[in-house]
């Protein structure tokens, strides 16, 4: 069973998106990005705009197959999610539960305090208790707070 979280209140989506891909590319993880193709181009571009020490290799749908095979980062749209692309950890950035998210280790959702999307965020958080998953909330208001 995939551990689960909800990164909720991202002030900026893809500036979070990035932080996080870094970190995971850091650890040696390999990551698939699911979300909508305008998005996932968006990050994309935020991607390749890291400085130096910062890169993130990454590749999409339409990269070459020894190119997908070598990146740690995979990014699609495509539904189902691919099978070939061997990662542990599944980043969601659209409003639906991708199919196939059974297969990974562990699930972000990554989700701002913008009303529709906090709504979307209600009902995957349904649909994965409803298919008998545990998913936790990881509010990141809380971490920016300041402690008394």
């Amino acid at each position: 069973m995939p551990d689960i979280a909800f990164h909720l209140n991202a002030p900026d989506k893809l500036g979070y998106t990035c932080r996080l891909l870094r970190k995971a590319h850091a650890r040696g993880a390999r990551v698939v990005v699911f979300g909508l193709e305008s998005e996932l181009t968006q990050l994309d571009q935020a991607l390749w705009r890291l400085e130096g020490a910062d890169f993130v290799p990454h590749c999409g749908d339409s990269a070459p197959s020894h190119v997908q095979r070598a990146s740690p980062i995979f990014l699609t749209a495509q539904v189902p999610l691919r099978q070939d692309f061997e990662a542990s950890v599944l980043v969601n950035l659209d409003a639906a539960v991708p199919e196939g998210f059974e297969r990974f280790e562990r699930i972000i959702e990554v989700v701002t305090a913008f009303a529709p999307e906090v709504a979307q965020a209600r009902v995957r958080w349904k649909a994965y208790k409803s298919g008998g998953q545990e998913p936790y909330a990881h509010d990141l208001d809380q971490i920016r707070a300041p402690k008394a």
